[in-house]
């Protein structure tokens, strides 16, 4: 059979997100999501992405670049993913040396990859190349319809009784004619302060808000901000999948100076109830294996852990 490894084209689209469903067929992607993503990633990020074929059909997809959140001209993400049923042929051996020859030029400090627990192919392959652990996300699921929203009634009272309003993106970007700058200087002070394998960079402010105002996951209703007076303290998010009735947990965090005082778990309480009144069957999250705080609020409201997600890196050059 021919192996032929290219760069990726728009006419890629379907089989490329067809094929890694069917490799994480518990994370469904749409052509729809990826094709968002791709139109507002920031431009100084060079990214790269490439398909494998045998004899014309795509058994692979694989990509590298600049991570948007831990930016550094030198430090570079990967991924890669092989149809299931092509496993074990060298096929992702073959993507990860296209990968590596076409960032050759960068003279790459680190790579990054992201592997789940259990999935041992996966783990060898990365180590096998001199991958090393550097840190670890559990995957953490709920089912609204077995919370029991008695066990925590007079929370979220509390919390609005000291003079914090809980709002939704929807209310807030109707009332407040800064909303935008606002929830940015928030969104990006609680993202510096989430654990992360590395240091941590803040969005370009313009290419943020279109991708904000674009994405088609965004729930307005389910998009929760705690306010004090004028200034936005909290925040947790809620987004849909498209190709799945489950929904995603994303940021979630409060301000330094306003920690301690019950307003994330107000805030997740909110989330829940939202879920709850939607018939939402199932929700997922990622924390951090360091988050103590935000772990132990997951695991008193009834997530469940699942296995975890690790962050490697590969040392290439010093720096």
């Amino acid at each position: 059979m021919a192996l032929r490894i290219r760069a990726f084209v728009p006419r890629d689209y379907p089989a490329a997100v067809a094929l890694t469903n069917r490799a994480y067929p518990e994370y469904p992607e749409t052509v729809a999501e990826w094709r968002h993503q791709d139109a507002h990633r920031d431009p100084k990020l060079r990214f790269h992405r490439f398909v494998a074929q045998l004899d014309g059909r795509l058994v692979g997809v694989a990509s590298v670049g600049h991570d948007e959140h831990m930016y550094h001209p030198r430090k570079l993400a990967l991924d890669i993913t092989v149809d299931p049923a092509r496993r074990g042929q060298g096929l992702g051996g073959a993507l990860y040396d296209r990968l590596l020859a076409e960032v050759d030029g960068l003279q790459p400090l680190r790579l990054w990859a992201s592997v789940r627990e259990d999935h041992g192919e996966g783990l060898r392959f990365v180590e096998k190349r001199g991958f090393v652990e550097i840190m670890r996300e559990w995957e953490n699921h709920l089912r609204p319809a077995d919370f029991e929203p008695e066990r925590w009634a007079g929370r979220i009272e509390a919390v609005e009784a000291s003079g914090i309003r809980l709002l939704t993106y929807g209310q807030l970007a109707a009332e407040d004619p800064d909303f935008f700058p606002k929830l940015f200087d928030l969104a990006t002070a609680i993202s510096r302060d989430v654990p992360s394998p590395d240091a941590t960079s803040d969005p370009d402010y313009a290419l943020w808000l279109a991708k904000l105002q674009a994405n088609p996951n965004r729930i307005d209703a389910g998009y929760f901000i705690a306010v004090d007076g004028e200034r936005y303290v909290g925040l947790s998010t809620l987004s849909r999948s498209q190709s799945a009735d489950f929904l995603y947990t994303g940021l979630t965090g409060v301000r330094r100076d306003y920690r301690r005082r019950g307003i994330a778990l107000a805030l997740k309480l909110q989330a829940i109830a939202y879920c709850r009144a939607q018939d939402v069957p199932l929700v997922k999250t990622w924390n951090a294996s360091t988050n103590r705080d935000m772990l132990r609020i997951n695991a008193a409201l009834g997530f469940r852990r699942q296995p975890a997600w690790i962050s490697f890196g590969l040392d290439l050059r010093e720096a």
